[in-house]
């Protein structure tokens, strides 16, 4: 059975030509408008839209585009809900593998710290380091740094401990050395004046 905005069993092509018609005048829609561009009569125009039911399906053909679009929308809001739970799991696989890799890190400088080697960390770094490694790997699986489950809360305040603890652990760049937005650090400055031949 035909959608109601759409030709009727026994409405003529013609009938459903001026309902089409009607239709899609939109808001400023008349029966006038409609006998006027057909050039048919008022009355003919009146009986098709009384025994069509023109206002009715005016009606339900809003009513159906409501719902296509509310569909679409729905549909879109899957689709983005589905893509940023793949960005998290992306990212929660990302925490993890830095997870492993702090905790390798820290567990080399501890045993390198143990055995009195020449080291570049100390034992507050190391336990830092550790700190950032637990961290990551509880967000990574979904809990939060207190144990509980997580909603993301404290990632980006986690973000910018890694950066500010790297940094302390390993200082400034090198002299020229190629930072991560791709300029160069300031070259080293020599004194000239303390140089003695």
């Amino acid at each position: 059975m035909p959608l109601m905005f759409e030709q009727q069993p026994r409405e003529s092509n013609k009938a459903f030509a001026a309902f089409s018609l009607y239709l899609s005048l939109g808001p400023e829609r008349s029966l006038d408008v409609v006998r006027k561009k057909l050039g048919k009569s008022a009355r003919l125009i009146q009986r098709w839209s009384g025994k069509y039911d023109w206002t009715e399906r005016v009606a339900a053909h809003g009513a159906h585009l409501a719902v296509v679009e509310r569909e679409a929308i729905e549909a879109a809001a899957r689709g983005k809900a589905a893509e940023w739970a793949s960005r998290e799991q992306r990212l929660r696989e990302t925490e993890w593998r830095l997870h492993e890799r702090a905790i390798a890190a820290a567990e080399k400088a501890l045993d390198a710290f143990m055995e009195k080697d020449k080291v570049y960390a100390n034992l507050a770094d190391i336990a830092r380091m550790l700190e950032i490694a637990s961290k990551l790997g509880r967000l990574a699986t979904g809990l939060g740094t207190d144990g509980e489950r997580s909603k993301g809360d404290d990632l980006p305040g986690l973000r910018v401990e890694v950066t500010v603890a790297l940094e302390k652990i390993y200082g400034e760049p090198l002299p020229g050395e190629v930072l991560a937005d791709g300029h160069h650090s300031p070259p080293a400055i020599v004194d000239v004046e303390e140089v003695k031949p």
